[in-house]
């Protein structure tokens, strides 16, 4: 399923990039069907991670994951990490997939829109 995206900018006084239009967290939330770990082999692609975070914080929280099955059916994902640095996001996400034996970019994390943050 392809979700819309908006970069939204100071919303809510905040900074968010890839927002989902009006109703679409609801709309993303009525198509999951259950939840895998990022492990798992019938993950096709990660189509949304979100962040979030308040400005001057080092971190990101992770707040939610989604992805499509091979088989067409919306996931939540269950990661193994909880926040990532600011600094070193991409390079802590491939250190986790390193040590689980997940192929990160394959999955689809690093494409441009996947990855929404609000800080």
């Amino acid at each position: 399923m392809a979700i819309e995206t908006i970069d939204y900018r100071n919303v809510y006084g905040a900074e968010e990039t890839n927002g989902l239009p009006e109703g679409g967290q609801q709309e993303l939330l009525d198509t999951l069907e259950g939840s895998v770990y990022w492990t798992d082999p019938e993950i096709d692609k990660i189509f949304r991670l979100r962040l979030l975070s308040d400005p001057g914080f080092p971190f990101w929280d992770v707040s939610y994951c989604y992805a499509v099955l091979k088989n067409g059916t919306n996931v939540r994902v269950q990661l193994p990490f909880h926040q990532l640095s600011k600094r070193s996001m991409k390079a802590d996400i491939i250190e986790w997939a390193k040590k689980d034996g997940v192929y990160a970019k394959g999955l689809g994390l690093f494409d441009p829109m996947t990855i929404s943050k609000l800080n």
